[in-house]
């Protein structure tokens, strides 16, 4: 645990994209590795009409401090992975908040009052071999900016998760995983 990190955190995430492109997994990863590490969770999951291709909105409040709703009207964080969702959603970013943008489908525009980080992860997911850990590529680069907690404890439920048949699953969405966390660590030194 880094010492220079506030003991009484809140962290509020907004995660926005296409229904189908795992933002309701990546949600839920990061609520169940923050409960295991012992923080108080609330997640809201929303749908667009469509599932499948419309809009996927998942809401997760992280703390140590009791949560009193969980609806974000302002996010410290936002991790969007499409066009769209970018569109409706970058105005709840709180200034000066982490925006994290899947720039494989998203041209940002400027002036932003944000940290604003471009992962390709779809490109990157796609060069893994699968499209669909993009979202996995995202939550490592969340992980290598915020360090709320280990990457060990996102592993270790991505390991219960895929189970059985899905357990060939999970050794490519470790690799995901760390390539988000180093193309982070590549963005950082270009700046």
């Amino acid at each position: 645990m880094n010492n220079h990190v506030a003991t009484n955190i809140t962290e509020r995430i907004v995660l926005a994209g296409f229904g189908g492109q795992g933002m309701m997994l990546l949600g839920k990863l990061l609520a169940q590795a923050a409960m295991v590490d012992g923080k108080k969770v609330t997640y809201f999951p929303s749908y667009g009409t469509e599932v499948r291709g419309g809009t996927a909105v998942y809401h997760l409040v992280i703390s140590n401090d009791e949560i009193f709703s969980p609806i974000i009207e302002e996010a410290d964080t936002l991790i969007v992975m499409n066009q769209p969702s970018y569109q409706k959603f970058k105005g709840m970013l709180k200034p000066g908040g982490l925006l994290l943008l899947n720039t494989s489908m998203i041209k940002p525009n400027n002036g932003h009052d944000a940290k604003v980080y471009n992962v390709p992860a779809t490109e990157i997911a796609s060069k893994l071999g699968n499209v669909l850990v993009s979202n996995i590529v995202m939550l490592g680069a969340y992980l290598a900016i915020k360090k709320l907690f280990p990457s060990e404890l996102i592993l270790k439920q991505l390991q219960e998760m895929l189970k059985g048949k899905k357990g060939d699953l999970f050794a490519i969405n470790k690799q995901a995983l760390e390539r988000g966390m180093s193309a982070v660590e590549s963005i950082h030194h270009q700046i």
